[in-house]
């Protein structure tokens, strides 16, 4: 009989879900595009379940994670450390990963990884700069859009310094760069330098070792995966699941407490 598990990671700015056959096998994911204090949880958890065909009570474990896990009482079985969920996923995808680089709605999150496990963390999450939400204020500001961003960025031609990295001044920066008449191009790559630069900072803090792994949004955005390398001198790898790293991870962890638990 097969073991269906259900990994919810609700994080800042979008809930994710992925739903898991027998630890491996991956049936249905969701993503909605708002996250905690949102119906984004809800209505995740609903589609992930549309999707496969399957109701709440067929699945034998729910483990929830992220920023708004406490959220899902009476929902998930069990809640646990998106720290624990992004190592445990990263793992899954790369099997050598040794070093996993989250990037995101609002924190960066630097963790080591031994044999699949989580050993060493260190994260950013008192100020906006370098994340996800840096990005979305960026592309407002430049009124392009953020998915397009990776692309834009590559065209660059001459080097333009963003030096603060404070995302209010980061602004004001890319403000007085546009008056200037400066390539939307060229300030892009340089806002991608900006972030790269931050986020190998806080990387060096914790150690980077082969195989690196970068999960969370921003991973979608190559031109900041690109500066990120050129930052760390490491090839950085990275998966079409990157969004669902922590979901697949709870996933993962409910499956082996499914085990524990049932053991006879």
């Amino acid at each position: 009989m097969s073991i269906y598990t259900l990994g919810i990671d609700i994080g800042s700015t979008a809930s994710k879900c992925v739903m898991l056959k027998d630890g491996r096998d991956i049936v249905s994911k969701s993503l909605i595009a708002v996250g905690a204090g949102t119906s984004g949880p809800q209505r995740a958890i609903a589609q992930v379940l549309e999707s496969a065909g399957m109701k709440r009570e067929d699945m034998d474990y729910v483990l929830a994670t992220g920023y708004g896990r406490n959220s899902l009482e009476g929902v998930a079985d069990h809640q646990m450390s998106e720290l624990s969920c992004h190592g445990k996923g990263a793992a899954f995808l790369f099997p050598e990963v040794h070093t996993v680089i989250d990037i995101g709605g609002q924190d960066v999150k630097v963790l080591q990884v031994e044999n699949g496990v989580m050993t060493n963390f260190v994260m950013n999450d008192k100020c906006a700069a370098g994340t996800g939400r840096f990005l979305d204020v960026m592309a407002r500001v430049l009124e392009v859009k953020v998915e397009d961003l990776g692309t834009l960025g590559a065209q660059s031609t001459k080097y333009v310094g963003i030096s603060s990295t404070c995302t209010v001044f980061a602004e004001s920066e890319v403000i007085s760069q546009l008056a200037m008449d400066t390539d939307k191009r060229d300030i892009i790559n340089g806002i991608h330098k900006s972030v790269a630069s931050r986020v190998a900072g806080l990387a060096h803090r914790v150690g980077i070792r082969d195989q690196v792994v970068m999960t969370g949004g921003v991973a979608q955005n190559t031109g900041v995966v690109k500066a990120l390398e050129e930052a760390l001198g490491h090839t950085i790898h990275t998966s079409p699941l990157t969004q669902y790293n922590g979901a697949l991870g709870a996933a993962l962890f409910g499956y082996q407490r499914y085990l524990k638990e049932h053991q006879a």
